[in-house]
């Protein structure tokens, strides 16, 4: 470790927890109903309450609250998925995009509506503005949104000692979008446009390289979604390398605003639950768990990257760090960003429910990528989602108040409330089902060919990658370690298709690439790198698309794709090997 980055973790943990305590108490006020309301804005949350019918002084009991939340939910998934489906014959749509097949379409939709953002594909080249934006940047905020008026209640439900309403879901969710999410997402969408992350509705730019090649840069409204997928805990990129691309991230200030953004609500979550059950106290400890957990994070992956793999280490690299290099494991990680900002990043993201990266998990070392799965296996309760962690912790503390009532000889009560069998069991269920369901679909991928199939690696760390796949859809995280074959339908309804049926994939697109040897434009097949299984001989030209990376296959060239799905180039005939 070095002394610079240990002090930029030490500048956000603080200034993160100085931001997050202020907006604690403001949020708390939005939820409590004492927050003074502007005549400009009270009028168009009353004409609201009236288009549903209700009002901001009714109240809904827990089955109609949950009820209505759900309905809510299916409405947006519907819209969604209506809306991937038909933007090839919808505007905004300058680069062309055709609609999204029907099983990255379900995917997506289940995973944006849930505030997952698992991504089944590239950003920039399957989705239109319109699709980015009326679809998945307003089901970035709808989720949040979502869970943030939950939380609202579900806190109600352990503050009120016998009330049996626990709020009104229309006011809370129209509070959480307008008093909330929309302001802080309009000042970062600001700071990051002023910094120079990509917001227009013009299409993808053509450059000329040094070589006289023409290179397709990929553009469009990028801020916006940037902004709410940060401070909603959704994680989902506008582009495919997520916020290693400059486009989404091009500096230091952006990566730290970004950084605080992703647990800014959540930390801001636990100081509103402490005001809004009329006991500051009671935040503490969960702050200081949740924060101890995050340093033990930082302070296990740091070191193991910076010390880098026994591999790297008797490879002769250099791995020292010095004034042009943060030295350590570089491997995918941006040289702006260093070592201790992936750390912290790579921590925070799996801390939530928010899952954006920076830099690749897929090339952590063993311990270093151990981290975020052991930050997901908790279920995503250190900070967790905008209002799912905290009420996520709850399960743990009413177990840890029933075994520690059971130890002193007392009934177990936390904030009034008795705790007893009925209730520990229905927490427990709560606890080991989503685990349960992980692991089965694991254990179910390792043995069935289809599953198996998708691996980018064999042996151990083909296993990570399927198990940090499903912890990270199952806890509705997002991030992956980036081996698995993001189109196979086996992956995206696990178990919808027999074992071994997995054919070789077709072009997920085609586009306009400029080949010298061709002598112009030669319209290309583009395909998804992950879908190419063992065995699979592609003839140039052809460009191959990864998550880090894009292979240009030129005419004449071949790729085959060997056991271990690694890409061997043969060249053209007569060009030199």
């Amino acid at each position: 470790m070095t002394a610079n980055g240990i002090a930029q973790i030490v500048v956000y943990l603080v200034v993160l927890t100085v931001l997050a305590y202020p907006l604690g108490w403001y949020m708390a006020r939005v939820y409590s109903g004492t927050l003074r309301i502007p005549r400009l804005l009270a009028a168009p949350e009353r004409g609201f309450y009236r288009l549903m019918g209700t009002s901001a002084e009714s109240e809904q009991a827990w089955k109609p609250y949950a009820i209505t939340a759900l309905v809510f939910m299916a409405v947006f998934a519907v819209c969604l998925y209506a809306f991937l489906r038909l933007q090839g014959h919808l505007p905004l749509n300058p680069d062309g995009m055709k609609g999204v097949n029907s099983w990255v379409s379900m995917n997506t939709t289940a995973s944006f509506v849930t505030n997952t953002n698992w991504q089944y594909y590239s950003g920039e080249t399957t989705m239109s503005y319109l699709s980015q934006m009326a679809g998945l940047a307003v089901q970035n905020f709808v989720s949040a949104a979502l869970g943030m008026a939950v939380l609202a209640a579900v806190i109600r439900g352990f503050a009120r000692r016998s009330a049996s309403t626990v709020g009104n879901f229309w006011v809370d969710v129209y509070r959480s979008l307008v008093y909330i999410l929309l302001p802080l997402a309009v000042l970062l969408a600001i700071l990051l446009v002023s910094q120079g992350v990509v917001q227009t509705f013009d299409g993808s730019a053509t450059a000329t390289t040094l070589e006289g090649a023409k290179q397709t840069i990929a553009r469009g409204p990028a801020a916006s979604q940037i902004a709410i997928k940060q401070l909603g805990t959704n994680g989902g990129g506008f582009y495919n390398s997520n916020s290693a691309v400059p486009f989404e991230n091009p500096n230091g200030f952006t990566n730290l605003l970004e950084m605080l953004s992703i647990l800014l609500i959540p930390v801001g979550q636990v100081f509103m639950f402490g005001r809004m059950v009329g006991s500051r106290r009671q935040a503490y400890p969960i702050y200081a768990a949740m924060m101890a957990m995050t340093i033990i994070g930082i302070a296990v992956a740091l070191p193991a990257e910076q010390h880098g793999s026994q591999v790297l280490r008797s490879s002769g690299v250099n791995l020292a760090a010095g004034s042009g290099s943060s030295g350590g494991n570089m491997s995918d990680k941006e040289v702006r960003n260093g070592i201790a900002s992936t750390v912290n990043w790579a921590v925070a993201t799996t801390n939530a429910s928010n899952g954006s990266v920076n830099g690749g998990h897929d090339a952590l070392t063993a311990t270093g990528g151990g981290v975020p799965i052991v930050n997901i296996f908790t279920g995503e309760v250190i900070w967790g989602g905008v209002g799912s962690g905290l009420y996520g912790m709850f399960f743990y503390i009413v177990i840890a108040v029933f075994v520690a009532g059971l130890m002193v000889g007392r009934t177990p009560e936390y904030l009034g409330k008795k705790i007893g069998a009925r209730q520990v069991k229905i927490v427990v269920i709560a606890i080991l089902v989503p685990f349960l369901v992980v692991l089965a679909f694991a254990a179910l991928a390792v043995v069935l060919p289809a599953g198996l199939a998708g691996r980018l690696n064999t042996g151990p760390h083909g296993f990570s990658e399927i198990l940090y796949g499903y912890l990270s859809m199952g806890n509705n995280n997002g991030s992956a370690f980036a081996g698995l074959n993001a189109s196979s339908p086996y992956y995206t309804i696990t178990g919808g298709i027999a074992p071994g049926t997995l054919a070789e994939p077709a072009p997920k697109k085609h586009r306009a690439a400029y080949f010298p040897e061709a002598r112009g434009y030669v319209q290309t097949p583009v395909y998804d790198r992950y879908a190419l299984g063992p065995g699979t001989r592609l003839a140039g030209p052809a460009i191959v698309e990864e998550r880090e990376a894009t292979t240009v296959i030129g005419p004449g060239a071949v790729i085959t794709v060997d056991a271990h799905r690694t890409l061997i180039a043969e060249p053209a005939s007569g060009e030199a090997r």
